[in-house]
C-alpha cells in the first residue's frame, strides 16, 4: 500500500515554501536595489556549488562542457539562453534592431499600432452591439 502521508508531508512543505516565498517577494520588491543584491548572491552561490561540485566529481573542463551543453539543449534552454526568444522572432520575421531603424521606420510603426488600435475599437463596437441586440431578442 502507498503510503500518502509522505504525500501530504511533501505538499505542505513546498506549500509553506511557496507562501515564503510569495512574502519575501513582496517585502523585497520595495527595495529594488536589496533585492537585485540579494539576488545577485544567491545566483552566484548557486554556481559556485556547482562549479565546485564538477570540481569534487573530477570533471575536466571538456567533459563539463559536452555535459553542460547535451542538459541546456535537451531542456531547451541553450538558444534561449543564449540567443534569447526575442532576438529569433525578430530575425525572423525579418525586424530590424531599433537602433538600426530611422526615424521614419519607428513613426510608420507607430502609424500602423494606432491604425490598428482604431480598427480593435470599431470590432469591440460592433461585438458589443450585436452582444446587445441578442439580449434584446
Amino acid at each position: 500500500m502507498y503510503d500518502y502521508s509522505k504525500l501530504i508531508m511533501t505538499k505542505k512543505i513546498f506549500n509553506y515554501f511557496d507562501k515564503l516565498e510569495d512574502k519575501t517577494r513582496a517585502k523585497l520588491s520595495r527595495f529594488p536595489f536589496v533585492y537585485a543584491f540579494i539576488g545577485g548572491v544567491g545566483v552566484i552561490l548557486f554556481w559556485r556549488g556547482v562549479w565546485h561540485l564538477a570540481d569534487d566529481a573530477y570533471l575536466n573542463s571538456f567533459i563539463s562542457l559536452i555535459i553542460g551543453g547535451v542538459i541546456l539543449l535537451v531542456t531547451g534552454i541553450f538558444v534561449s539562453a543564449f540567443v534569447g526568444n526575442r532576438l529569433i522572432i525578430s530575425g525572423l520575421s525579418g525586424e530590424k534592431k531599433l537602433s538600426d531603424k530611422t526615424i521614419e521606420e519607428i513613426e510608420t510603426e507607430e502609424e500602423q499600432i494606432k491604425k490598428m488600435q482604431k480598427t480593435l475599437e470599431r470590432v469591440e463596437e460592433k461585438i458589443e452591439n450585436l452582444e446587445s441586440e441578442l439580449k434584446k431578442d
